[in-house]
């Protein structure tokens, strides 16, 4: 069931998705400083192609994380969370939309913290 979620997920909007998290990620590898987080966004846009079947584990990381957090939430993160929130609400508002709306849910708190967060088969 989650291999049909997936293919709906990809051509209903999966996919821009994944190209806005793949844009980010080259915007912010523009600077060498900015790296790590442009691998986190690589590394994201994978994971928003096909998100059925997989979870987020999110909250494990140490001083190190906790900086990287913040600085994504401050520079980067904010928007993208409020982009799969918008997104998540206007596909909750059909029932067939629902599955939808919480994979973008699950989406945006991955875009607040994405450093040690753990994604899960």
């Amino acid at each position: 069931m989650s291999f049909i979620g997936n293919i709906l997920w990809f051509l209903l909007g999966g996919l821009i998705m994944a190209i806005l998290w793949f844009l980010a990620g080259v915007l912010v590898c523009i600077t060498i400083i900015g790296i790590p987080f442009g691998l986190q966004c690589f590394k994201f846009a994978g994971f928003v192609l096909w998100p059925f079947g997989r979870q987020v584990d999110v909250g494990h990381f140490g001083f190190g994380g906790l900086l990287g957090n913040i600085l994504w939430i401050l520079l980067l993160g904010w928007e993208l969370c409020i982009l799969h929130l918008i997104l998540g609400l206007i596909l909750c508002i059909t029932i067939i939309g629902i599955p939808f709306g919480i994979q973008h849910f699950k989406l945006a708190m991955l875009a607040i913290v994405p450093f040690g967060a753990r994604i899960t088969h």
